[in-house]
C-alpha cells in the first residue's frame, strides 16, 4: 500500500517495506477486490481482499464472548479468504465494538501494520479507556499510524488501479470541492456529538470506475460538513452504511448524494436497523438492494430489508454468524454480492455515469 500523498517519509519506508514484504500468497490471484462483511453481532469488522491478496481489516467486532467475534473473523480470513497473514489493521474510532479484538487478532495470526486516527489520552465515554487500551498498544507495539482526512494509498493491482482514501478523521473532512449536492437542503443540524462516533475515519475504496465508502461510526453532523455545499466523493457503488445503521448517522443529505446501487448493514440482532434509516435508503433513487447482517428483531419483516436479503435470522443465542461478501471483477466493470458461501450471487453493474 504506497501512500500518495506521504504522512511522513518514515510511514513511506513502512508502506513500501510491506509491498515488498509479503510472505506468499495463499492461493493464485483472480484479479478481484474483495470485501467481506463479517457478523460481529452488531460491531464492525470488514476485510478487504485487493487482487494481490493484500488484507485490509477495518474493526475487529466486541471482545469476551468467548471469542466469537476473533474467531469469525479469523474463519472468514483463514478459511473462506484464504489468507495467512493480515497485512493492515485499522481502527475507524476506538469504540470497543470497532477495536476490542485488534490485540486478541494479533496473537493469532501476524498483522503487518495498525492504522488509526491516533491514540487519545483518555475517552470521556469509557472509564476503562485507559485499561482497554493498552492491550492495543502492546499489540501495536506503540508503532500504529496515524491517518488524517485528505491521505490517498495505492495499492498494488496489475490490471486495475487500486486507491484508498481517507475522507474523514478525527472530527476533519477533506476539501470541499466537487459539484454542488442537490441534497444539501435535507440535512438539519443536531446537537453536537462529543462522542469518539463524530471522529471515525471514514474511507473511500476506488477500484477503476468501481467506489466502495465506508464511514464507520460517523455521526450526522461531521457527515453533513463531508458533502454540503459541495459533494466531493459522488455517487457510489456500495455503501456500508454507517454507524449500524444507526439514526444518529446516515444524514439523508450524504446517503442521497452518493446514492450508492447497493449497501450493506452490519447491524445486530437488536442494534442498529433503524426504521429511520431503512426510510432514507429507501430514498435513495439508485438503491438496486440492501442487504442486512441481520434481522431486526424488534422491527416486522416489511419493514426491513427481504428476508432473501438477510444474512442472520435467528437472535444471538442461535446466530450463526453468516458474513455477506461483495466481489469485484478484475476490471472493475461489474461485481456480486452474496450472502454466506451457499448464497446466490447478484450480479450488478458499476455505473457508467461521472461522478
Amino acid at each position: 500500500m504506497r501512500n500518495v500523498r506521504p504522512l511522513a517519509l518514515s510511514g513511506l519506508i513502512i508502506l513500501a517495506s510491506w509491498i515488498g514484504g509479503h510472505s506468499a500468497w495463499a492461493s493464485e490471484s483472480d484479479g478481484r477486490l474483495d470485501i467481506y462483511f463479517i457478523d460481529v453481532e452488531g460491531g464492525a469488522a470488514n476485510l478487504i481482499v485487493t487482487p494481490t491478496n493484500e488484507s485490509i481489516l477495518i474493526d475487529s467486532g466486541y471482545p469476551d464472548n468467548n471469542g466469537r467475534d476473533r474467531d469469525r473473523i479469523l474463519d472468514v480470513v483463514r478459511n473462506v479468504a484464504g489468507l495467512e497473514r493480515i497485512d493492515h489493521a485499522v481502527v475507524s474510532h476506538w469504540h470497543l465494538d470497532h477495536y476490542g479484538n485488534h490485540a486478541a487478532l494479533a496473537a493469532e495470526i501476524p498483522i503487518g501494520q495498525f492504522w488509526d486516527r491516533g491514540i487519545p489520552d483518555a475517552l470521556q465515554e469509557d472509564k476503562d479507556f485507559e485499561t482497554r487500551i493498552a492491550d492495543y498498544r502492546s499489540a501495536s507495539q506503540n508503532e500504529s499510524r496515524t491517518l488524517r482526512a485528505g491521505n490517498t494509498f495505492e495499492l498494488d493491482s496489475p490490471e486495475t488501479r487500486l486507491t484508498v482514501k481517507v475522507v474523514t478523521a478525527s472530527r476533519e473532512v477533506i476539501d470541499n470541492t466537487g459539484i454542488p449536492n442537490p441534497h444539501a437542503g435535507e440535512s438539519e443540524p443536531m446537537p453536537e456529538d462529543t462522542s469518539d462516533n463524530a471522529a471515525s475515519v471514514s474511507l473511500l475504496f476506488t477500484f477503476g470506475k468501481f467506489k466502495y465508502l465506508t464511514c464507520g461510526d460517523l455521526t450526522w453532523n461531521v457527515e453533513a460538513a463531508l458533502v454540503t455545499p459541495n459533494n466531493p466523493i459522488g455517487m457510489v457503488d456500495l455503501f456500508m452504511v454507517t454507524h449500524h445503521g444507526l439514526p444518529t448517522s446516515n444524514n439523508p443529505a450524504l446517503v442521497h448524494a452518493i446514492d450508492p446501487t447497493v449497501a450493506v448493514m452490519c447491524n445486530g440482532p437488536t442494534k442498529g436497523g433503524h426504521e429511520q434509516t431503512i426510510a432514507t435508503l429507501k430514498g435513495v433513487k439508485s438503491l438496486q438492494n440492501w442487504y442486512q447482517l441481520h434481522r431486526n428483531v424488534n422491527l416486522p419483516d416489511e419493514a426491513q430489508a427481504p428476508k432473501a436479503f438477510i444474512a442472520n435470522s435467528d437472535p444471538t443465542v442461535n446466530c450463526e454468524g453468516i458474513w455477506v461478501k461483495a466481489s469485484v471483477a478484475a476490471d472493475g466493470e461489474s461485481y456480486t454480492v452474496q450472502i454466506g458461501p451457499n448464497g446466490k450471487p447478484q450480479t450488478y453493474q458499476t455505473r457508467e455515469k461521472v461522478r
